[in-house]
């Protein structure tokens, strides 16, 4: 124990738990089950930090649980398929599956050299043929139970990716992966029927009690549930009723016009024999050439074009003029909008553009509104009815239903749910995915491939020359096939499916991963899952875990699996950055974790990276902070060592009664201490603060460093401390147990640290933390401590740190006892 070196003791321990297969996992019912599961990533070819910060997280968890006493699954694999490998093989020439396994193999090596303690016997990678043929046999159960259909719409498209996407991945009108304009497209393009689960997607949210709010509230206003009326305006001229949806009937009596769509189906009818038909055909050319976000946006300007048409208000029997504009879209509700330019802004601004008549229909209860006075429409939902007829001085919520009611009962309304979600699009007209399983026959139609062909596998002869156009779709050997149903000459289907796809199961395939037979076998993946603890990014918020729970209600509708929620708990990391930017290449503030763990070791990073920040917070990289860290455990290491032969001999049972006053203070910190870490890994994810308290444990065992100590102390406070530290530190922490307590087994499977309740509760107190006279936290000291030593714990707390940054310290406070109040400004 000369010195601590940890390239040495890195290698080493990675090798031997390799050799025994440490974190080989199997089922055992005489046990409580864990799964602990982080995002698996693409295979990019490197590793960056925010992957070395989602992984520590995933580790610490699944090593303290092992500890607990669970039966931990901990598995990891790669969501393989994509562009960037079809990219590659466009611009270097190589075939996009040596690309992708390259990166794999090299990820993979990265990940080891970390001593993540991944059980790689159940590894998958989505590209495998293994993997993607149950891709494609849950693809066609979708389809056996209605949930998969091919239909021709108009699509997002990305000419940079040259495929389409689905609405989730358009991000503020641009492509989620190359961040290109997105435009749309006409195109006969495979859904899945995602919106015939809308209802059970949101209300299932309230499930999800291990979930941050934030998330379920993405997901709420995403699937959009609204409540409203459908109801037929009359198109007298062309004998048409148009059907509009608005979940604002009270403002119904002040319809002054009715915006379509530029891509509404009426506009072929509206232009027949209309002298006004070129205008309206050039205009609706231009609008669809706009993207989504500037139709929308309540900032961008409004347009439309009279149709010269005329539509009649069922409410009323007013005569409304019929417009297209560009700020209505066919997707959402019927493709055509009641105007009403008192109550809704984005009609105000059309009517005031094109001089068309506004009717005020609710007034506020505390002022009167006056047409010539308004500079915007009225949009709060509260007031009373005004020129709406029989319901003129009725309370608006009132209204509301009784106009519903009107118009249902008069036979030309209907109450309605609407959602912002749509199908989800899953076609890709790319190589580099799990090819669709269907056959085009001319005689039968659409047929899946018999169960027992797959998986369709992609054929390694393709051509990229092509560039944006599929090479599936050049490839004659993969198109030309035999109809299975009547041996007809047929044509296979082209597209590929969405990534998404692969990741929306993959949690599913760990528990049974060699499964040849079936995706998972119902006993495994029930025995596993759900998932216990699931680490990633915010930004997959909508896109993967939508999808995910998508996936996971109809697998339980199929009775595959008992459970309908994929994740039980979700913890969402923040970004690592460096001088407050995302690290990226182009900006050339990447730090590679390999040279880290080359100039530190692994353990430095894995601590630094969680002692850093709160989980959830975005980590500002310093290199300064890493070299704190290394220097920790350097100190770890020289404590232990000084305490070497002392730790060797000492008995494992000792009288707590015979020590002095100092070693009774020691054991009362690490008891605290193992309370302290306890909690902040087991309830509140807190990682920085429980490595915070077991810095502040090394300080107070440093006080004996040249003092006579009771012998069992120096053990007890030496086996718990390798204990606490071993989630975050594995290969210094296996190091120093062997030595140590050899012949014990390796410290990851040694029992997790109980504290001594008696040992604490004696000489504890609680005491707030206060900044500017308000409660901002709560801390348990020793009930002796004096003024200096509770104001010298106050400062060094993160919660401190936090609230104090960038300001003043005026004063500190002490109230023995009670509390600590730290007074700034700025």
């Amino acid at each position: 124990m000369d010195r601590y070196a940890p390239q040495e003791i890195e290698k080493k321990w990675q090798k031997k738990w390799e050799e025994k297969a440490a974190y080989r996992t199997e089922a055992d019912p005489s046990r409580p089950k864990y799964y602990a599961l982080e995002m698996f990533p693409y295979p990019s070819g490197n590793l960056h930090m925010g992957h070395v910060r989602n992984y520590s997280i995933g580790d610490v968890m699944a090593r303290y649980k092992t500890m607990e006493g669970f039966n931990v699954l901990h598995p990891m694999g790669f969501d393989s398929f994509g562009m960037p490998a079809e990219n590659a093989a466009i611009q270097h020439g190589v075939k996009p599956s040596d690309w992708t396994y390259g990166n794999i193999k090299n990820m993979e090596r990265q990940q080891r050299a970390m001593g993540l303690s991944y059980d790689w016997a159940r590894e998958v990678k989505t590209c495998a043929p293994d993997y993607y043929k149950w891709t494609q046999w849950l693809f066609e159960l979708f389809y056996k139970r209605g949930l998969a259909y091919k239909k021709k719409a108009s699509v997002n498209w990305c000419d940079t990716c040259g495929t389409v996407l689905a609405n989730e991945q358009v991000i503020d009108g641009k492509c989620w992966r190359c961040d290109s304009e997105v435009h749309k497209k006409a195109l006969s393009q495979w859904f899945l029927k995602i919106t015939d689960y809308a209802d059970r997607l949101l209300a299932d949210l309230d499930k999800l009690k291990g979930w941050p709010d934030r998330v379920k509230t993405m997901q709420d206003n995403w699937i959009g549930r609204s409540e409203g009326l459908e109801f037929d305006i009359d198109v007298p001229s062309l004998g048409e009723k148009l059907p509009v949806y608005t979940t604002r009937a009270d403002t119904a009596y002040g319809i002054t016009f009715v915006a379509l769509a530029a891509e509404h189906p009426l506009l072929s009818k509206i232009m027949e024999n209309n002298p006004k038909a070129e205008d309206i055909k050039a205009f609706c050319k231009r609008v669809k050439s706009q993207s989504e976000i500037e139709r929308t946006s309540s900032e961008s300007e409004k347009e439309g074009i009279f149709t010269g048409i005329y539509a009649v208000n069922p409410f009323n029997g007013n005569k409304v003029e019929l417009w297209v504009t560009n700020y209505v879209l066919a997707e959402y509700g019927t493709g055509a909008v009641m105007g009403v330019p008192s109550e809704d802004q984005r009609d105000w601004m059309f009517a005031k553009k094109y001089h068309l008549p506004i009717i005020i229909t609710l007034q506020p209860k505390n002022h009167t509104l006056v047409l010539e006075e308004m500079t915007e429409a009225y949009t709060d939902k509260s007031g009373v009815l005004v020129n709406s007829g029989r319901f003129d001085g009725m309370e608006m919520h009132e209204a509301l239903k009784g106009i519903i009611d009107e118009a249902v009962k008069g036979g030309f309304g209907r109450r309605k749910v609407n959602y912002r979600l749509r199908d989800w699009l899953i076609s890709r007209q790319r190589y580099w995915g799990a090819p669709i399983p269907v056959i085009h026959c001319p005689n039968c139609g659409e047929v899946l491939v018999p169960e027992e062909k797959l998986p369709v596998r992609l054929p390694e002869n393709v051509s990229f020359e092509q560039g944006n156009v599929s090479p599936l779709a050049q490839c004659e050997a993969f198109v030309h096939c035999k109809c299975p149903r009547c041996g007809a000459e047929a044509k296979r289907e082209t597209d590929t499916m969405d990534t998404f796809i692969c990741s929306s199961w993959y949690y599913l395939r760990y528990t049974d991963p060699q499964n040849e037979n079936a995706p998972f076998a119902k006993d495994k993946v029930n025995y596993w899952a759900p998932v216990d603890q699931y680490i990633g990014g915010i930004e997959h918020a909508i896109l993967h875990l939508l999808y995910s729970r998508f996936f996971t209600k109809v697998l339980h509708d199929a009775g595959l699996v008992d459970f309908d929620e994929p994740f039980t708990n979700l913890m969402t990391q923040g970004m690592v950055l460096k001088d407050g930017s995302k690290m990226s290449k182009s900006k050339g503030n990447v730090i590679s974790p390999e040279e880290i763990i080359a100039k530190y070791g692994a353990d430095t990073a894995r601590l630094f990276i969680l002692f850093a920040a709160p989980v959830e917070r975005d980590l500002d990289w310093s290199d300064k902070g890493v070299e704190g860290a290394y220097r920790f455990l350097g100190r770890v290491w020289r404590i232990l060592a000084h305490f070497e032969d002392t730790i060797q001999s000492a008995p494992k049972q000792y009288d707590i009664t015979t020590l002095t006053k100092e070693e009774a203070d020691l054991r009362r910190v690490l008891h605290m201490t193992i309370r302290k870490v306890t909690e902040d890994i087991r309830d509140r994810f807190m990682f920085n603060t429980a490595v915070s308290s077991i810095m502040e444990l090394v300080n107070a065992f440093y006080a004996f460093q040249d003092k006579d100590i009771n012998a069992g102390l120096v053990r007890e406070v030496a086996e718990a401390l390798l204990k606490l530290l071993a989630p975050f530190a594995p290969h210094i922490t296996e190091e120093l147990w062997t030595t140590l307590f050899a012949g014990m087994g390796s410290v990851h499977q040694q029992k997790w640290p109980a504290y001594d309740a008696e040992a604490v509760k004696l000489a504890e107190i609680e005491i707030v933390l206060q900044v500017n006279g308000k409660v901002r936290d709560k801390l348990i000291i020793p009930s002796d401590m004096d003024r200096a030593a509770m104001e010298k714990l106050a400062m060094r707390l993160p919660r401190t740190k936090e609230l104090t940054k960038g300001k003043t310290i005026v004063k500190v406070i002490c109230v023995p006892k009670k509390l600590v109040n730290v007074v700034v400004k700025g």
